[in-house]
């Protein structure tokens, strides 16, 4: 199933910003930002470094702290208490992950996190959730790496664990935070082809942050163009083909 058959199934948006505006002391991180991001949308958030671009998905996630505005996960107004249950439809995968290799934790440990995320960390891990989290490794190809070591992995294989762990918490919101980046292209294209198969496969909303515009997959349907903290264009991933558009994204960027 692609994502042209979801737009039926939408009856609110995924995500919604309002006039969010995020500080940190004197550093603005995202400025006066309103934003829809509907059900079934697979959105590749570009723009030049320092331009906000993570600090959108870390508010959609709800790790940020809002200065004002306000922002609503599948339909739901999220805030302070509503927050914490509301991340458990999320799942996320970070830009890169410190792993002290002499930690003594498997990739099945690593991946069963997201099973705590679900649940909660105060119930036992079940010999469900341990199925659930052998059966996301079989998905994102990782089943052998099952007794690794989890900080003995090479960056393709740490990228695909990570996926892992995220799709085992069963998100509905999957947020990729430059997944591809310094893989070689080899990693890139079989990473790219798990997201795309659990995007299909979990009918999931995806955003995926990169400023590698090549690793966006064709799936990629919607374009959200980040700069100064500011979101300065929305729409179809056509927008990648509007040279004047493009030069004015990267404009002035170090």
């Amino acid at each position: 199933m692609g994502p042209g058959t979801k737009d039926a199934g939408r009856g609110t948006e995924a995500v919604s910003l309002h006039s969010v505006t995020v500080s940190y002391r004197e550093h603005i991180a995202l400025r006066d930002v309103t934003l829809d991001i509907g059900r079934g949308d697979f959105c590749g958030v570009i723009g030049p470094n320092g331009a906000g671009k993570t600090t959108l998905l870390t508010i959609i996630n709800g790790l940020g702290r809002i200065h004002t505005g306000t922002v609503d996960i599948m339909g739901e107004r999220a805030t302070g208490t509503s927050f914490g249950r509301l991340r458990r439809r999320i799942g996320y995968v970070a830009q890169q992950e410190r792993v002290d290799p002499r930690a003594p934790i498997s990739c099945l440990e690593a991946v069963l996190v997201g099973r705590c995320g679900r649940a909660g960390l105060l119930r036992r891990l079940e010999q469900g959730d341990r199925e659930r989290a052998r059966q996301m490794m079989e998905l994102t190809r990782t089943s052998h790496l099952a007794a690794r070591p989890v900080g003995q992995l090479s960056g393709g294989e740490a990228r695909k664990i990570a996926l892992a762990r995220a799709l085992v918490q069963e998100p509905e919101i999957l947020l990729l935070d430059e997944p591809t980046s310094n893989l070689d292209p080899r990693a890139v294209r079989e990473l790219s082809e798990l997201v795309v198969d659990a995007y299909r496969r979990f009918n999931l909303t995806v955003v995926m942050v990169t400023h590698q515009l090549d690793h966006l997959p064709p799936v990629a349907n919607r374009i959200i163009m980040v700069k100064n903290a500011r979101v300065t264009f929305t729409g179809d991933r056509t927008a990648l083909d509007d040279a004047r558009l493009m030069a004015e994204l990267f404009a002035d960027a170090a």
